[in-house]
């Protein structure tokens, strides 16, 4: 399990830099367009992303096994909403999204195998309390992150760029049978 995960933090952390790349290439009018999706624009998608994961670490910070490795976002401030516009400024939210992925590479490389049994014990944002085994939670999140980006690759095609090849397999090593 705990293999799967290194190579979904990997992915993660590949798409995201992607993801980027391509957006670096418009500007800001464009960023901020509004395009019909669900937070509306690409940078509203973007900060969505950042959101989600920020939520998620924190929740992920109260298992006894990860709290040093996530004190850093533990200290962050919870976002107050899901469509919370965390950073306005482009470049100030790619900084702060390679910092995520990196301390989502650095959690998921701490976590063993044992600690994937453990239920979590958190509230959503609505305050309903949910407790899940890790293992579930940690596949939702890294899911989540793979169905925004795949809104983001299309309101970023919709914008004239090409993100290119996004498919998970790219990075899965070829093994000889």
């Amino acid at each position: 399990m705990k293999q799967h995960f290194e190579l979904m933090a990997t992915y993660n952390q590949w798409m995201n830099e992607r993801l980027f790349g391509a957006a670096s290439q418009l500007n800001t009018i464009e960023l901020v367009k509004a395009r019909g999706a669900f937070f509306g624009s690409i940078l509203g998608t973007l900060n969505h992303i950042a959101v989600g994961d920020t939520i998620w670490l924190k929740r992920f910070a109260t298992h006894p096994g990860s709290a040093e490795t996530l004190r850093q976002v533990s200290e962050l401030r919870t976002p107050a909403s899901l469509d919370e516009m965390l950073f306005e400024n482009f470049s100030e939210l790619q900084a702060h999204r390679r910092w995520l992925d990196e301390q989502i590479i650095r959690w998921v490389r701490a976590l063993d195998d044992q600690s994937m049994d453990f239920v979590l014990s958190y509230r959503n944002m609505k305050g309903v309390a949910s407790g899940r085994r890790l293992a579930f939670l940690i596949m939702h999140f890294f899911n989540h992150q793979t169905h925004h980006r795949g809104q983001t690759t299309t309101l970023l095609s919709q914008a004239g760029q090409d993100v290119g090849v996004t498919d998970l397999l790219t990075l899965i090593p070829q093994e000889t049978v």
